[in-house]
């Protein structure tokens, strides 16, 4: 019997780990463009580069009051085994991702470090409109922030 729990572990890891390892950076080509903050200040925008050379890399801005009051820069990286999201964030210090789910039309990143985030996710709508969020224990509480943006053209 510990053998056949064994071997369906095991099954069960290299399934998991072939999916990811399948997952490849142009499958995040939904993500790419330039995307405004719905119903925040102008210049308060998510731009994305087109996936090239195993990578996608992003950077946002959030603008209050006519000054920028946090932004970000981002990175989408095919590795050895499976997709990171990488973050660094203003004032906050670097945090990597790793995949946990991608489909058409949705990505979860996950690590599971005691600071929140725990989960990075990108959802594209069926209207062509993309909701980023982030989720996870914050003080023993599940808590999640939703950032909905609506695509633009990207200014020259």
């Amino acid at each position: 019997m510990q053998l056949k729990s064994m071997l369906f572990a095991g099954a069960c890891i290299l399934l998991c780990s072939s999916s990811w390892a399948e997952n490849s950076i142009q499958d995040m080509q939904w993500l790419h463009g330039c995307w405004q903050a719905a119903g925040a200040e102008v210049g308060s925008e998510e731009h994305w580069l087109a996936p090239a050379g195993g990578s996608m890399l992003g950077m946002g801005r959030t603008v209050r009051k006519g000054k920028t009051v946090a932004w970000e820069f981002m990175r989408i990286q095919e590795n050895a085994d499976r997709l990171t999201f990488t973050a660094m964030p203003s004032s906050k210090p670097e945090a990597t991702f790793q995949l946990l789910l991608l489909d058409k039309q949705r990505v979860v990143f996950e690590n599971p470090r005691p600071e929140f985030p725990q989960r990075v996710i990108y959802q594209l709508n069926a209207d062509g409109s993309l909701l980023g969020r982030i989720e996870g224990k914050l003080k023993d509480q599940e808590k999640s922030i939703d950032f909905p943006v609506q695509k633009i053209p990207c200014s020259r």
